[in-house]
């Protein structure tokens, strides 16, 4: 079974991208939205519920966890990396002794393909507090973007947005324009989606994108196909491809409404009936 968590439902942007190459496997999916938004938390807060969620996945039958989440991944995966990823007996008590580890797969700044894309040489990039404030992003940054400028701002009231269902619409609109125009402003033609609620609002940004700068194509960028990609090379590595036939289960530690209605419309996009 495959686990996926983040602090909402922006996470199901990965499940999406997870089950166009794994499409007979059993997930478990997780929202946070009771703790909602994390972008703002503190490393210790993330921290500590991303153990809660790893324990409760662990119980409920995960072969591996994906932190769908950028912020949860810079301030927590190395964490429960060391914690789960050996041999322990807190591991063995969760899984009943089924296994005695457990892999981590989590989101990577898109930062690199970003910079090889470019024609003006400017890179935007919309993401929380936390993730742009991260060592693994600015890590990234480093490595891949010496040749291209970085300019980077947070996506204020995206992932509101996304979880009330909003991703849409003219407040849909003004609320990411607010964010974007600075980026576009300064040359920006290639836009990295550092969180994974903000693809569910992709037709939003680009529909300001070609308001704003109608003569200059602008690019999104999407990190969810390269997660997905991952975790399916890690999976096979290890042996843990079951194909015991496609289900989902959903939960919430808030409304799960939202959650549902999302997933469910998920399920019918773009794959072919015999995968459903």
């Amino acid at each position: 079974m495959i686990g996926i968590f983040d602090s909402g439902v922006g996470g199901l942007s990965v499940f999406r991208e997870i089950r166009k190459l794994l499409p007979q496997e059993r997930y478990i999916y997780f929202s946070d939205n009771a703790h909602c938004p994390y972008g703002e938390k503190s490393r210790e807060y993330i921290i500590d519920r991303a153990r809660q969620i790893t324990d409760f996945m662990l119980k409920e039958g995960a072969d591996i966890i994906v932190v769908a989440c950028n912020t949860a991944t810079a301030a927590a995966i190395s964490t429960i990396r060391s914690e789960y990823s050996t041999p322990n007996d807190h591991v063995r008590r969760l899984t009943s002794g089924r296994h005695e580890s457990v892999s981590f797969i989590g989101m990577e700044p898109a930062v690199k393909p970003a910079a090889a894309l470019t024609r003006t040489g400017v890179v935007g990039v919309l993401a929380t507090a936390g993730t742009l404030k991260a060592d693994k992003y600015r890590d990234t940054k480093g490595r891949h973007a010496e040749d291209v400028q970085v300019v980077e701002h947070i996506g204020q009231g995206f992932v509101e947005l996304v979880e009330s269902g909003q991703t849409t619409g003219q407040k849909a609109e003004s609320i990411v324009m607010e964010s974007l125009e600075p980026l576009l402003d300064a040359g920006a033609d290639t836009i990295v989606l550092g969180c994974t609620h903000y693809p569910f609002l992709s037709e939003t940004i680009s529909k300001v994108a070609s308001c704003l700068v109608p003569d200059r194509p602008t690019t999104i960028i999407d990190p969810a196909p390269a997660v997905a990609k991952h975790l399916h090379k890690v999976m096979q590595e290890q042996n843990i491809i079951k194909r015991e036939g496609f289900a989902l289960t959903l939960h919430a530690s808030g409304d799960d409404s939202v959650l549902k209605q999302m997933a469910e419309a998920l399920l019918y996009e773009g794959l072919p009936p015999e995968s459903l």
